[in-house]
C-alpha cells in the first residue's frame, strides 16, 4: 500500500494516542499524545518505566482496551477491524494445564470457529519451528518456563497475524534461558518477517533485538525518543554487548530514562 507520493505508508500508525481512566481520586492518564510508526516487516521495541502505559498501549492495539484519544490504523485502517491480523504474547504463558501442547497451539483457531484441521499442518511447522518436535501431546506441568513461552508464541502465530504484539515475553525467565528465547525470537522474525512491537523493562534487549527502540516517559506515558539500532541479521552471532556503538546506544536510553544521572567519573576512576 502506498500514499500519493508513492512511498510505503505505514504497517501501524498511532496518532494522539490517549487513554484515560476514572478513579475515586479523579481521573488518571495513564498515556497522553502518544505517537509513532511501525514499518513492515520492523521489530521496534518499547521502553520505559514501570506504571508509564506500555502494557496498555499493547492492549489497546490489541483492541481489548478502548482508547481515549486519537488513532490507531493498521494498513491504513482502524485498529477495531483489524483484530484477526494481530498475535499477542504476554508475560507469562497462561498455558490451559489440561490441554497439551498442540491443542495449545490450536486454541485461537477453535476461538475463531476456524476448522482445526486445515491448521494442523501448521501447527506442527510452528512447533518445530521453535524446536518442540516430540512434545506435541506433552502437557505445560511437563514443560519448562522457556518450552511454555515458546508455545505461547507458537499459539500467537498460528492464525497468521501480520501483527506481533510481545508484552515483556521473556521478563520471567532466569538469564540463560532468556538468551535462548532472544535468539529464537530473532530467528522466528527472520524466518517469518512479521511486523513485531516488543515492550521490555531491559535495555540490552531492546538493542539486541530491534530496528528501533521508543523511550516513554513517565505517567503520562508519552514517547521521549526514538533511537535506531544499525545492526544486522548476524548480530546474535556475536557478542553485541562488547560493541562499542551497542554501548553507545545503550548509554543513550539510559540517559533518556533517567538510570545514567551522572554515574559518577569517580566509579570510573575507581575501576
Amino acid at each position: 500500500m502506498t500514499d500519493g507520493e508513492g512511498e510505503a505508508s505505514a504497517h501501524v500508525a498511532v496518532s494522539g494516542l490517549g487513554k484515560s481512566y476514572e478513579t475515586k481520586a479523579g481521573t488518571v492518564v495513564a498515556l497522553d499524545g502518544v505517537d509513532f510508526e511501525v514499518a513492515r516487516g520492523e521489530l521496534l521495541s518499547i521502553i520505559g518505566p514501570s506504571g508509564c502505559g506500555k502494557s496498555t498501549l499493547l492492549k489497546i492495539i490489541l483492541g481489548v482496551v478502548p482508547l481515549s484519544d486519537g488513532q490507531i490504523l493498521i494498513d491504513d485502517r482502524p485498529h477495531t477491524e483489524q483484530e484477526a491480523k494481530i498475535g499477542m504474547v504476554f508475560q507469562t504463558p497462561a498455558l490451559p494445564s489440561w490441554r497439551t501442547v498442540l491443542r495449545n497451539v490450536l486454541l485461537p483457531i477453535e476461538a475463531l470457529g476456524h476448522r482445526k484441521d486445515a491448521y494442523l499442518d501448521r501447527a506442527h511447522e510452528l512447533i518445530s519451528m521453535v524446536g518442540l518436535d516430540g512434545f506435541e501431546d506433552r502437557y505445560p506441568g511437563e514443560l519448562s518456563g522457556g518450552m511454555q513461552q515458546r508455545v505461547a508464541i507458537c499459539r500467537a502465530l498460528i492464525h497468521e497475524p501480520e501483527l506481533l504484539l510481545m508484552d515483556e515475553p521473556f521478563g520471567a525467565l532466569d538469564a540463560i534461558t532468556r538468551e535462548v528465547m532472544q535468539k529464537q525470537l530473532f530467528r522466528i522474525w527472520q524466518q517469518t518477517g512479521k511486523t513485531i512491537l516488543f515492550v521490555t523493562h531491559s535495555i540490552d534487549e531492546a538493542v539486541l533485538l530491534s530496528n528501533r527502540v521508543l523511550v516513554m516517559s513517565g505517567r503520562p506515558g508519552r514517547i521521549i525518543d526514538e533511537v535506531a539500532v544499525p545492526f544486522g541479521t548476524d548480530r546474535l552471532d556475536r557478542d553485541m554487548r562488547t560493541d562499542s556503538t551497542f554501548q553507545d546506544i545503550a548509554h543513550r536510553l539510559r540517559e533518556r530514562l533517567g538510570l545514567d544521572a551522572a554515574l559518577p567519573m569517580e566509579s570510573a576512576e575507581r575501576s
